[in-house]
């Protein structure tokens, strides 16, 4: 058999390796994420409750929505425009998990097996996959930005409705053009900088922490690699990646959802640095962590869906444990 002909009989995740893993871990993302997004949009809603920036900007301050907490922000959504409002922002949140989680997984697999390089007993040192989890995530992140923009915007629409404010947008595809139109190529990148090193820091909690956690109970403690183990360590790796990613997410949602003028340039936030120094200084240090509980509360039932379908899903088409 020629070695053309042994390739072609091999199976798909061996011929393919990297490709096969980002579509395993694109389908992996997609469920998590359709199964945890009602927290997602609450969390959205919550960090830009309470805007000091808007309320000195009176050309578009509005009327203010009271800040209701995370149940009764939910509850509020359902009573005020739908049960299906909770799922408003789906479509984009779930195209950006397939980029970014496809691209982030591959991504750390290569830093980890290739770049930095595991050793033979398969540990990893902390501060390599540190490093491996951040640039994972914030690469990921960069492609995916334009949409996570899409998302957030279309999250807030239900809110604009409430205050009297014109809809933005028809739908995914006329949010993109719309924006593109506004501000150029550059426009889909708006609040790209906060965007990564968010990015960067719940990755830091999430990979890290999940390859970390688990290769230290199978190495040092009597669990196998099966769904228990799996659990324990995304269970650490959502709560790991909610405390240090929120008052990056807060300054992320924030400057995506601010308004523009024709050239695009943000009307509340000069950059990320500047919203930091505004929200403090108009809020106080822990509004930067408005959302956390429903982060936290997506995070970890999203952790824990991910991984274990991922896990489980590279086990039956026969690719290696992460």
């Amino acid at each position: 058999m020629s070695p053309a002909e042994e390739e072609k009989s091999l199976p798909l995740p061996e011929r393919w390796p990297r490709a096969s893993k980002f579509a395993l871990s694109a389908c992996a993302a997609a469920v998590a994420e359709l199964v945890t997004f009602p927290l997602d949009l609450t969390k959205t809603r919550l960090q830009v409750q309470g805007e000091a920036a808007v309320h000195r900007h009176r050309a578009t301050a509005g009327q203010a929505v009271p800040y209701r907490g995370m149940l009764r922000t939910a509850a509020g959504i359902v009573q005020e425009e739908g049960l299906r409002k909770l799922w408003q922002g789906a479509t984009p949140a779930v195209y950006r998990h397939i980029v970014y989680s496809g691209v982030r997984m591959v991504a750390y697999e290569h830093l980890r097996d290739s770049v930095l390089g595991r050793s033979e007993d398969e540990s990893f040192p902390f501060w390599k996959a540190v490093v491996g989890g951040m640039t994972a995530g914030a690469i990921g992140q960069f492609f995916a930005s334009p949409t996570d923009l899409v998302k957030v915007q279309m999250q807030m629409e239900g809110k604009r409705k409430l205050e009297g404010k014109p809809l933005r947008f028809r739908g995914v595809h006329h949010a993109f053009m719309k924006i593109l139109s506004e501000g150029g190529i550059r426009g889909l990148w708006a609040g790209w900088v906060p965007n990564v090193q968010r990015a960067a820091l719940v990755n830091m909690g999430d990979l890290t922490t999940y390859d970390s956690v688990k290769h230290f109970l199978l190495l040092n403690t009597p669990f196998v690699d099966n769904s228990v183990t799996h659990s324990i360590a995304s269970c650490c790796s959502g709560l790991v990646a909610a405390i240090l990613g929120t008052p990056a997410d807060v300054v992320k949602t924030r400057i995506m959802n601010q308004p523009r003028d024709k050239q695009g340039r943000g009307l509340l936030y000069k950059s990320s640095t500047d919203c930091l120094i505004q929200t403090i200084q108009g809020e106080g240090f822990m509004s930067l962590y408005k959302g956390f509980i429903p982060t936290w509360m997506r995070m970890a039932p999203w952790s824990l869906v991910f991984w274990l379908t991922y896990e489980q899903i590279r086990r039956i088409c026969g690719v290696s444990s992460f």
